[in-house]
């Protein structure tokens, strides 16, 4: 059983791996593996936040307003999809553990399904939508399989709250390069597949994008181990069991609500990323140049833990928050004044803000994971995890949704010259409604009260309770 540093980190250096593991802290090839798992979920799946719309209303040739309507259908679907792989995780138990198997069983048929997502068969309109349909539905549902057994597994990874933070800060760090690279390279490298045909380009980069994912994923697959066990995570758990996990469980309500409010934030903005460029700044060769900034964020997420240890979670939250929120006022004064360099300069203040947040929103989730345990006795990594990445999901559709919708009330054509109401429509979406999700977000975070005296008492409960039923289970 692993024993948990309730208090902080200690000087490991002159340990051996056994008395570190002992203490909850992970070997580094698996930190780097539980990292590189978010490298390639972000550099397939930023893939599809980012440039799908694009590449259906602007290559493949589907109107903004159809794309809207899928987009909001593939939530309803996420409706169902999210808690389904959530009870899934929860009522299996191999000799792998009950998240790790997904990794294995789903990462191929999610490659294949990003691929098909950016094919573009020769199809009549109505082929064309019923192509949309099922490839980006198949791929939202895969992508659930794939990616909530990643935050269903970090709470059985380790039960040591510092090392929890160094694992997210590393994910976090792998998730923003794979997204930054991903969204940077992705339109030269259309040019260079295609030379000149955006539906060959797009179609080769989404193969290249879905076998390095298959590729990373089996790695990942290979050298992660659940170590936490409870005394009846051995065992399926019935659903109505797995669902006592959430009563009064308030830190993972307002952990589910600020994913869902923050990701339709950051999915609207990423979405408009090439049409604000291209339209209203026209300047589409500076999309990929505006995209490198992301990598900004690189420097906040590593400096998470350290800023977690002065001040605390909740504390870091906020302020990455504030200073998201200052980062879309800049942005929003650059497009009023069409400056690149005050626009450039909101994206770098934004982006450096919103990598605390993604930092920390994994390890929230997890301690709810712990909330649950010890305030209802019910240990469900899954069914508590898997609410969240269907919260988060279900943002990105609505705000995808939001960009559709805006695109087609504002008169958007493809390839043409705007008007005023398609400019203003990509302009809100860009920085205004983004900025609302922050402002909102942050309101959530404010009445956040698992306090660090709270999680340490949580964490010691849980601790002797896990050794206690090891013991009995022998």
């Amino acid at each position: 059983m692993i024993k948990s540093d309730p208090v902080g980190p200690h000087h490991v250096t002159h340990l051996t791996t056994a008395q570190k593991l002992a203490q909850g802290i992970l070997p580094w090839h698996e930190r780097l593996s539980y990292g590189i798992s978010d490298f390639a979920c972000s550099f397939t799946f930023s893939l599809v936040g980012t440039y799908l719309m694009y590449f259906y209303t602007d290559v493949f040739g589907i109107q903004a307003a159809a794309v809207g309507t899928l987009m909001l259908v593939a939530r309803i679907v996420d409706a169902f999809d999210g808690p389904f792989w959530g009870i899934m995780i929860d009522h299996t138990h191999t000799k792998w553990g009950k998240s790790r198997p997904y990794l294995l069983w789903f990462c191929a048929p999610f490659s294949i399904f990003t691929v098909l997502c950016f094919a573009a068969p020769n199809l009549s309109m109505t082929g064309k939508i019923i192509w949309a349909y099922v490839t980006y539905i198949g791929v939202d549902v895969l992508y659930s399989a794939v990616n909530i057994p990643l935050t269903s597994i970090l709470p059985s990874l380790t039960e040591n709250s510092h090392e929890r933070v160094t694992l997210s800060t590393i994910r976090s760090l792998f998730s923003n390069f794979g997204g930054t690279l991903i969204s940077v390279i992705a339109l030269p490298l259309v040019g260079f597949f295609g030379q000149g045909n955006d539906k060959k380009g797009f179609f080769s980069l989404a193969l290249l994008a879905g076998i390095v994912f298959f590729v990373i994923y089996l790695v990942v697959f290979k050298n992660l181990r659940e170590r936490v066990h409870s005394e009846g995570s051995e065992k399926p758990l019935p659903i109505k069991t797995s669902l006592k996990a959430l009563k009064r469980n308030w830190p993972w309500v307002i952990v589910i609500v600020l994913n869902f409010v923050y990701w339709l934030g950051m999915q609207a903005k990423n979405q408009v990323t090439i049409y604000f460029f291209k339209y209203n700044l026209g300047r589409a060769d500076l999309v990929s140049f505006a995209l490198l900034f992301n990598a900004v964020s690189l420097i906040s997420v590593f400096m998470t833990p350290q800023v977690v240890l002065k001040i605390g979670k909740k504390k870091t939250m906020l302020g990455g928050l504030a200073i998201a929120i200052a980062g879309q006022l800049f942005l929003g004064i650059g497009a009023r004044m069409l400056n690149i360099a005050i626009i450039i300069f909101g994206t770098i203040i934004s982006n450096f803000g919103n990598g605390f947040i993604s930092a920390l929103i994994a390890v929230l989730l997890a301690d709810s994971v712990d909330y649950g345990e010890w305030r209802n006795g019910v240990r469900a990594e899954g069914i508590v995890t898997s609410a969240s990445s269907f919260t988060a999901k279900f943002g990105m559709g609505i705000g995808g949704a939001i960009s559709g919708f805006f695109l087609s009330l504002g008169h958007y054509v493809p390839n043409k010259t705007q008007p005023a109401s398609a400019l203003f429509a990509i302009e809100s979406d860009y920085v205004w409604v983004p900025m609302i999700a922050f402002a909102i977000s942050l309101i959530l975070v404010l009445f956040y009260q698992l306090t660090p005296k709270k999680e340490k008492e949580m964490t010691r409960y849980l601790t002797k309770k896990h050794q206690q039923e090891q013991v009995t289970t022998k």
